[in-house]
């Protein structure tokens, strides 16, 4: 039997006990109520009538008046006829009373009325104590019943009172032991209940609950939620700021690196939305809004350090299922890159006055009139002045890259012919070109304008661009130099029909230090693309490169002109 059903039965039976009992004593009550009305509406008032009768008679035959009183109580004694024999009595006094009313004067039956109306007085008497008696019985029984009633009825209703919240109570109390032991990890914890109702369902399903976590429990999804528990541990005793998304926003770990870095708790920060939060702390806005790559700069226990910022995307299925975002501290790394960079720049510019010294030594030597020099000294020297013109060219780069990581680059921008910048660098290219064997073939747009622009500073990346064609274009090919307006701007390309760069490697040829692996053993630093792109962008220009693997590659800038 169902739960709602046993509330059911239980609840109908007290109200039939209330209904019962409720009933009888309305019964009771409106037959005691019944008895005395009719004692008092019959019989008493006969005897009113039979009483005013009598006074009538006293005063009788001296005062004729009170004939028409005996008239009146007679004739309402008449119309409230109840008991067996008043009707005959009423009728004698009747027959009496029309005999005084002929011969007041000679009437002599005033004793014969008298006992007529005495015996109207006493039949209703009797019927009073009768009645009376009937009140008293029916009160006595109605007592009984009620009390027998009451009785059974307070019987039953402890007995359902002591039964059945036990009902209630016992399989509530099992569950909950059943529950805690559950809370305490003991598995093998199992509830019988031997009701079919809504509690023994509930145990039923309590146990298999039970019985899957107890096989959990030994399962292989234990050893995994453990080890993710130990992930989340070392996770957390990380110095970098980790920080994980879901695929809502909602932030579901945040370690301890996070917390110190973004000046948050833990507690206050996990299951909410990040954007939510990031609108009270700036790092967390800028960190939500920036892509990987990204350098932040952060003051950290009073010392000024710097993060790198990595995010990564979380896809199951080609689904998005959230982000991590990391904070690496790379301030050791800053702090070495900073003092490299200074090295660099003090080794360059240490090492240019005697580079120069021996350029100018050479050019000295290679003057016939200081003196001739035998066909071994001219190969001699021929390698001292290729030497030297390669170190003043690695000093220079890696003296501009120096003052561009230090933010000490200066332009000198002004309205200048893109023509110029090409043949130019065309011209201080054209000797290394001839001796590789390779001719140029320049397109250049009549009619281009002015653009704002460093000219040493531009013609130097496009002399590095016509300087590495030489290097990778194949011997006795052309190398296409083309100048061109495109909207705004004025573009420059380099193309050779060399073997070209693989897709894998195009997107870092403009890192430093990178040299595209298996492109021979070519000399150089691998700093002349980067400074390149530094030199361009600085002049609000843009830098690029398309090549396809086996055919060539065009190197390309665009610098904006002067009239826009």
């Amino acid at each position: 039997m169902k739960i709602k059903t046993k509330l059911t039965f239980g609840l109908l039976f007290l109200f039939i006990v209330i209904l019962c009992f409720g009933a009888l004593g309305i019964f009771y009550v409106n037959r005691l109520s019944s008895d005395a009305g009719m004692i008092l509406k019959d019989n008493h008032i006969s005897l009113e009538y039979c009483n005013h009768m009598l006074k009538a008679l006293e005063d009788l035959p001296g005062d004729t008046s009170r004939i028409a009183v005996f008239e009146t109580n007679l004739r309402a004694e008449e119309h409230n006829i109840t008991e067996p024999g008043e009707y005959e009595a009423a009728a004698e006094v009747r027959s009496l009373f029309e005999q005084l009313k002929r011969d007041t004067a000679g009437f002599t039956g005033y004793r014969q009325i008298r006992k007529a109306v005495f015996k109207i007085e006493d039949l209703n008497q009797v019927a009073i104590i009768h009645k009376n008696l009937v009140a008293s019985n029916t009160a006595t029984q109605a007592m009984l019943w009620l009390t027998v009633i009451v009785t059974i009825l307070s019987l039953a209703a402890f007995t359902f009172v002591l039964n059945f919240p036990s009902i209630i109570s016992k399989p509530i109390r099992a569950l909950s032991e059943g529950i805690k032991e559950i809370a305490n990890k003991n598995y093998s914890k199992r509830i019988y209940l031997e009701q079919k109702d809504e509690f023994g369902i509930l145990a039923d399903t309590f146990n298999a609950m039970a019985e899957k976590l107890d096989e959990y429990e030994h399962s292989s999804l234990a050893e995994i939620k453990f080890e993710k528990s130990r992930i989340e541990a070392i996770i957390n005793k990380m110095n970098d700021g980790i920080i994980g998304l879901d695929s809502k926003q909602q932030i579901l770990f945040f370690n301890a690196a996070a917390a110190a870095l973004f000046g948050l708790q833990e507690k206050e920060v996990l299951g909410r939305y990040a954007p939510d939060i990031a609108l009270q702390n700036d790092l967390l806005r800028n960190v939500l809004r920036n892509d990987s790559g990204n350098q932040l700069k952060i003051l950290l226990n009073e010392k000024e350090s710097f993060f790198a910022q990595e995010s990564i995307v979380i896809q199951n299925d080609n689904l998005i299922g959230g982000k991590l975002i990391i904070l690496r501290n790379v301030t050791p790394f800053k702090e070495l890159d900073a003092a490299k960079t200074n090295f660099l720049a003090t080794l360059s510019h240490e090492l240019k006055t005697p580079l120069f010294a021996i350029k100018m030594s050479t050019q000295l030597l290679d003057d016939k009139r200081v003196g001739l020099l035998n066909t071994d000294q001219t190969e001699i020297l021929g390698s001292i002045k290729g030497n030297s013109e390669r170190l003043l060219k690695i000093t220079g780069e890696l003296l501009n890259i120096s003052q561009i990581e230090t933010g000490q680059i200066t332009l000198q921008k002004a309205p200048t012919r893109p023509e110029v910048i090409a043949l130019k660098a065309m011209q201080a290219v054209r000797l290394q070109a001839s001796q590789e064997n390779i001719s140029f073939r320049e397109q250049i747009e009549p009619g281009l304008p002015d653009i704002a622009a460093d000219e040493e500073k531009t013609t130097w990346v496009l002399i590095n661009f016509l300087s590495n064609a030489i290097k990778y274009a194949a011997k006795g090919k052309t190398i296409l130099l083309q100048v061109k307006r495109a909207g705004r701007d004025v573009h420059f390309l380099v193309t050779d029909y060399g073997k070209g760069i693989e897709e894998k490697y195009v997107r870092h040829v403009f890192d430093r230090y990178f040299k595209v692996p298996g492109a021979g053993d070519r000399s150089g630093t691998g700093l002349g693309l980067a400074i390149s792109k530094e030199f361009i962008e600085a002049q609000g220009g843009r830098i690029w490169v398309n090549s396809e693997y086996g055919i060539g590659s065009t190197f390309g800038f665009s610098i904006v002109t002067v009239t826009g």
